[in-house]
């Protein structure tokens, strides 16, 4: 069956199932160091509550039928062994069919985490990963060619992030058109890394470049997936060193990597290597691929639909089991950086002269002499969902009381998604919030005073509370 199979990328293939297998792991640890504060049994968000509330139907998962710690633990754990196995080849040591029960696995494991990961698992980057994976189940292994409708499917999943998060940028904010969106975007992003200030300060017409170059390689390059080769591997090229530069300049988790990994899947491997013979594949395999590919281009009715509309909307799932989703990126760019700085305090009657002690987070600005640190692939939610509490309230209405319940409890886990704890040997007896404005320090500020960041005060974001007190009512 050679109009089934492309040989020529065995090596494609190799290294986009040991990428991603590897952003698996990233994802399952992710999930195994965060779950219990944010949506475990005595979660912020808990699980078993979430659970009554939604149907299966809704959301899928392993846990709608029995959920505790320990078997959350044990998915989450488990999944994290499976994918460093697949990454070191345990996939081509099997028999086609039990290889893709292993990705099988992988892809359902991790759908049962975010189908109840609830706000904590919103971000584009987590269906991106489930969709990725699924077409994983059905690239095969040594036993077989890679399958060209498969291939074909990861071209048109790239497709589609790229070029939808290019259209995003055109259809919203004017800054993405008069090409000036990269004064702010550094400063402004959720997340910045060690670089961002340094790319902050890049001359405003190498800012436009950025910008122009971005358009080109989101809306143009593209199309150029679906030409022959080698001209498809120059346009995969150009995406790979586009998003080396975000990874440089930015932490959005496995975002940019993942999206690397999809670009790397579309290159000829032969240009290096040569071809490489395989056997036939087995009629079963041929008619399951030809099922999916069937489904899947069924399914992208919707985000078609979507990219086509002039309300078109980022990151969405338009089934439960995220098999093809709509993906996108800062439609609108900030322009100030507004963060949200927890105090507490052991002083039992907080007055003007009480002495606040400030928590640290590991990956957002906090103290402004602290240099960002770079965290991606790996995702820090908590740090995510903080900059888009001080957005607006509303982002964090359901979780940040319960947050600051448990940092007033002293709750272990809590703490652990924290780098600094001012209160290592006792509970704060009162905790607040008060929002700040952030900028970038300029070259001289940073010589003087050794902060990357100047900050002021803008306003009280939550009022001293105690344990006792209901948070939700005093904001």
């Amino acid at each position: 069956m050679e109009w089934f199979t492309a040989p020529d990328y065995w090596l494609s293939r190799i290294v986009f199932q040991r990428g991603l297998a590897g952003l698996y792991v990233v994802a399952f640890l992710s999930a195994a160091l965060q779950f219990r504060a944010l949506i475990g049994e005595r979660g912020m968000l808990p699980v078993p509550e979430y659970v009554r509330r939604v149907p299966a139907r809704r959301a899928p998962s392993l846990f709608q039928w029995r959920y505790s710690d320990r078997l959350f633990a044990s998915v989450a754990w488990g999944g994290a062994a499976l994918a460093l196995a697949m990454a070191a080849g345990a996939g081509d040591l099997v028999p086609l069919a039990v290889s893709m029960a292993l990705w099988l696995l992988l892809w359902g494991l991790y759908l049962s985490i975010v189908n109840v990961g609830q706000t904590w698992y919103s971000f584009g980057w987590e269906s991106l990963l489930l969709e990725t994976g699924f077409l994983a189940v059905l690239l095969g292994n040594d036993d077989t060619g890679p399958p060209v409708l498969v291939l074909f499917l990861l071209r048109w999943l790239l497709f589609r992030v790229e070029f939808g998060a290019g259209l995003i940028k055109m259809r919203g904010d004017r800054c993405w058109r008069d090409l000036t969106c990269l004064y702010h975007h550094h400063e402004t992003q959720p997340m910045p890394g060690p670089l961002s200030w340094f790319f902050h300060h890049l001359p405003r017409p190498l800012h436009k470049v950025e910008c122009a170059a971005n358009h080109v390689v989101q809306l143009g390059v593209p199309v150029l997936l679906f030409t022959p080769q080698p001209v498809a591997t120059v346009a995969a090229g150009l995406m790979v060193a586009t998003q080396l530069w975000l990874v440089l300049s930015g932490n959005f988790a496995w975002l940019n990597w993942l999206t690397i990994v999809l670009a790397l899947s579309a290159m000829d491997g032969s240009l290096v290597t040569g071809a490489r013979p395989s056997p036939d594949p087995p009629l079963w395999y041929v008619a399951v691929v030809c099922a999916a590919t069937a489904l899947v281009l069924a399914l992208s009715r919707h985000p078609v639909r979507n990219l086509l509309s002039r309300r078109q909307a980022m990151n969405r799932s338009f089934d439960a089991f995220h098999l093809v989703n709509t993906y996108g990126a800062f439609g609108t760019v900030g322009r100030i950086r507004d963060e949200i700085v927890i105090e507490g305090t052991d002083d039992p009657r907080p007055h003007p002269g009480t002495v606040w002690r400030e928590y640290g987070f590991k990956g957002k600005p906090g103290d402004p002499r602290r240099l960002p640190r770079q965290f991606a692939p790996y995702h820090l939610r908590l740090d995510w969902l903080m900059w888009f509490a001080a957005l607006s309230p509303g982002y964090a209405r359901d979780w940040f009381g319960p947050f600051v319940e448990r940092l007033l409890a002293g709750d272990r886990d809590t703490l652990r998604l924290l780098r600094h704890n001012p209160f290592p040997d006792a509970p704060p007896t009162h905790v607040r919030a008060r929002l700040y404005r952030y900028r970038y320090t300029t070259w001289q500020e940073l010589r003087a005073t050794g902060a990357w960041w100047h900050r002021r005060l803008l306003r009280e974001y939550l009022p001293p509370v105690r344990l006792r007190e209901t948070v939700r009512e005093r904001r």
